[in-house]
């Protein structure tokens, strides 16, 4: 018996995935950037250019434990902030490299300021200006 239990979790440990942690020390110290000046609708919007560290996790599953803002109409934007929404960057307590949007796969029961821990897929967005330069898609939140 303890031999066949010991067969399967071999068999399976490969397909086991974990997450890594990710800090907001991680994102605020893998980032820089340069202007982009060009004719559009966002003439000085700031090109991103990330670290190796965080270049090599996007598309893989982290895991970030920050505040929800919950954004736009009916709950439809949502942001994991390194501090609560009275001192986050749209007050000038931080820049965009202390937030992330996230796309939940479905969307969480917590409300404005929760302290959750979100889980999903990162991506890293260098040139869009209408989005932050850190996204978590697939994403699950998770409760103290």
């Amino acid at each position: 018996m303890r031999s066949a239990l010991l067969i399967i979790l071999l068999v399976c440990s490969p397909t086991i995935v974990a997450q890594t942690t990710l800090y907001w020390s991680d994102l605020e110290g893998g980032i820089s950037w340069k202007e982009r000046i060009e004719k559009t609708a966002y003439p000085s919007f700031q090109e991103a250019t990330f670290s190796d560290k965080l270049t090599s996790l996007e598309g893989k599953k982290v895991s970030l434990v920050g505040f929800l803002l919950v954004m736009g109409g009916g709950q439809s934007v949502y942001l994991l902030s390194k501090n609560p929404m009275a001192s986050c960057f749209f007050c000038g307590n931080g820049g965009m490299e202390t937030v992330s949007e996230i796309s939940f796969a479905q969307p969480p029961s917590f409300a404005m300021d929760d302290l959750i821990s979100v889980t999903g897929i990162l991506r890293l967005n260098m040139n869009d200006p209408t989005r932050c330069y850190y996204l978590l898609d697939e994403a699950e939140a998770f409760g103290f």
